[in-house]
């Protein structure tokens, strides 16, 4: 029976305040897609060897970065750069400061094009989730939940995205189980919904761990 490989990934759960409520950043994956596809799913996808060459202007808070080496053989800032070129390639979003950026990596050169450095000041890691045996795709997801405050430019405005996502839209949190969405998501939804503070770091950070013969849920 062939194995599939686990890669590592990041994703972002941008989160944004509004007078009417909080809303989260959402997207439709295509028909076609091998993985999860017409799920309604936040920007996030798989880190690319580029990550790891990308300058981060602001590393990770201490205790997400502790937590992200736990189980884990990559650099945790190379997951943090992927998290942010996602949402830059899916939603045409900015998450960095302005600042010249000479040679940058290919899959990183449009982001560089704005004038900006990525940045993780504003990232905090709240869920891992390793895909379980039997997808034709297998990920080991980190979930990074964000202020859409700290975005550079207009939130609403997705001119620079990809053709990855389709109906990229804000939806609001009492309106998201209308979606049709990944079961995985639910539970993060739930987890993030449960915060008290999201500008903080959680107390511990859930980790569905389907990487072994038997599932084991842990606390990082």
């Amino acid at each position: 029976m062939t194995v599939t490989a686990i890669r590592d990934a990041a994703t972002i759960i941008l989160l944004r305040a509004t007078d009417s409520g909080a809303s989260v950043l959402m997207g439709q994956r295509g028909t076609g897609a091998s993985f999860m596809p017409d799920k309604f799913v936040f920007p996030g996808g798989a880190v690319d060897a580029g990550d790891a060459a990308a300058p981060l202007a602001h590393t990770l808070d201490p205790l997400c970065f502790a937590r992200l080496q736990r189980h884990a053989r990559i650099d945790p800032a190379q997951v943090a750069a992927a998290a942010i070129r996602e949402l830059w390639e899916e939603a045409g979003l900015i998450l960095g400061l302005p600042q010249v950026w000479q040679g940058a990596p290919a899959d990183w050169q449009s982001f560089a094009a704005t004038g900006h450095r990525p940045s993780a000041a504003g990232l905090r890691f709240v869920f891992r989730a390793i895909t379980p045996p039997g997808n034709p795709r297998r990920f080991d997801a980190r979930f990074f939940l964000a202020n859409a405050a700290a975005l550079i430019g207009d939130p609403d405005d997705f001119s620079h995205a990809s053709d990855e996502l389709r109906h990229l839209r804000w939806v609001p949190l009492d309106r998201l189980r209308q979606l049709d969405l990944p079961f995985i998501t639910e539970i993060v939804l739930a987890e993030v919904a449960a915060l008290t503070n999201p500008g903080a770091p959680p107390p511990s950070v859930p980790f569905f761990d389907n990487s072994g013969d038997e599932p084991q849920f842990r606390r990082l």
